[in-house]
């Protein structure tokens, strides 16, 4: 799942332990997330959405809706 976490965090000046700290979790965490190597449960989605005051939606995108359709 592609996410624009890395981009939100970096606008704040936050560092991913800055970041980890707020919702609760390990750096290593975040740092997973940002690569795209973990998707967060719905619960964490949900609390980094409210974080960042941004829709679910505006910061993780589903890769499958990204590729285009056979011709």
């Amino acid at each position: 799942m592609k996410n624009r976490l890395k981009v939100l965090r970096a606008e704040r000046d936050w560092t991913q332990a800055d970041l980890a700290e707020k919702l609760e979790v390990s750096r290593q965490t975040i740092n997973a997330i940002e690569k795209g190597k973990y998707d967060p449960s719905l619960p964490l989605a949900f609390k980094i959405a409210r974080l960042f005051n941004t829709p679910i939606e505006a910061i993780f995108e589903d890769e499958t809706e990204l590729e285009t359709s056979p011709s």
